[in-house]
């Protein structure tokens, strides 16, 4: 195999402009192609292709992407952009977009800190009463 995997997402017909939405969030991603049927884009270099299958299959929590932040400026600004128009907070950091797909928007270190043996049951308290995580409480647990 000379081609890396990557995720088709089915979409009741706004492929394009989830596209669109997620290349405006997400820095260094553009759309590649698009027709009326199939759009493919990277978002930080992940290729992606978003299909205008119709309305017969919806996202569920099974499936989510996660995004691992350096700073909680970024977890800010993705957790923000996700929830904004119709999105929805969840627990633990997790959110659906307005497109009901999942993500997990976590700081980059939340598994060395939750692999403490000292803390590590204190940051998993604070991940499970948190809806948007924050570094700093994570960091005090």
């Amino acid at each position: 195999m000379s081609k890396p995997i990557y995720p088709c997402l089915w979409y009741d017909n706004k492929a394009k402009e989830a596209a669109d939405y997620y290349c405006g969030i997400f820095k260094d991603s553009k759309i590649i192609s698009e027709n009326p049927m199939v759009v493919i884009f990277e978002l930080n270099g992940q290729k992606f292709m978003g299909l205008n299958g119709g309305p017969e299959f919806n996202f569920t929590e099974a499936v989510s992407f996660v995004i691992e932040c350096d700073t909680q400026e970024d977890i800010d600004h993705y957790w923000n952009s996700l929830t904004a128009n119709g999105g929805q907070e969840s627990m633990c950091g997790w959110l659906k977009d307005k497109y009901g797909m999942s993500w997990q928007v976590v700081p980059g270190m939340l598994g060395e800190l939750m692999s403490n043996p000292e803390s590590g049951q204190r940051v998993m308290q604070v991940v499970l009463k948190s809806k948007k995580l924050v570094i700093a409480d994570l960091q005090n647990a």
